[in-house]
């Protein structure tokens, strides 16, 4: 058997003993963690492979992604799985322009406030809520434009931080829901609120200290 294994041009050979099949849903489980960063395994076929990973194959999974510099987290309260970037030395890091930082900043507030009033499990939001709340957070500069939201958000969705739904007789964009994953406090974590807010006045404009002084 184990000659067969490392002719198996699909399979690694330190992964030898991994029964034929468990081997297909592991890949599922890999293609998943390294291409959109989260397993979500709370519906449908994604709950098997979550089992799967947790109970059998967690240790297997965290030494396949360190070399990566990334980090296995298992959330059970939320069911998901999710390769997290060790951000100082890793080169899978997602890249998102300004638009979507500031989207994704607006989010994690929202999502943190959400989870800090103990009021709800799921943090649903409308995307006018997203946008009001743009406003406030970053009221010192032009937010990005409502028509372009729903393609950022389309983005933030394909890295599994949010899903997002229409509901019965929307008319119009502002009205689409979006429901915030835990997984997106873990890909920017702050400490805390002021850490938080340390991150959004980088992208306020510096008040200069000349002009800022009364004569």
């Amino acid at each position: 058997m184990s000659s067969q294994n490392s002719l198996d041009p699909l399979w690694p050979r330190f992964w030898s003993d991994v029964p034929e099949s468990d081997r297909a849903p592991l890949r599922e489980v890999l293609a998943e963690l390294l291409g959109r960063g989260v397993l979500l395994g709370d519906e449908g076929s994604g709950r098997d492979l979550f089992l799967l990973a947790r109970d059998h194959y967690r240790s297997h999974l965290e030494d396949y992604l360190a070399p990566l510099a990334l980090e296995l987290i298992v959330d059970d309260e939320n069911s998901l799985l999710q390769a997290r970037p060790r951000t100082e030395s890793c080169l899978l890091l997602a890249r998102f322009d300004k638009d979507e930082t500031l989207v994704l900043l607006a989010l994690w507030r929202l999502f943190d406030d959400e989870r800090s009033s103990g009021l709800q499990q799921a943090v649903i939001i409308t995307v006018d809520q997203l946008w009001a709340a743009l406003k406030v957070y970053f009221d010192k500069i032009e937010p990005p434009e409502k028509s372009h939201i729903e393609s950022i958000l389309a983005r933030i969705k394909r890295h599994r931080l949010i899903r997002t739904a229409k509901p019965d007789g929307m008319t119009q964009l502002g009205e689409m829901q979006i429901e915030i994953l835990a997984s997106l406090a873990r890909i920017i974590p702050f400490d805390d609120i002021s850490a938080w807010q340390s991150k959004v006045d980088q992208f306020q404009p510096q008040i200069n200290a000349e002009e800022d002084t009364e004569v």
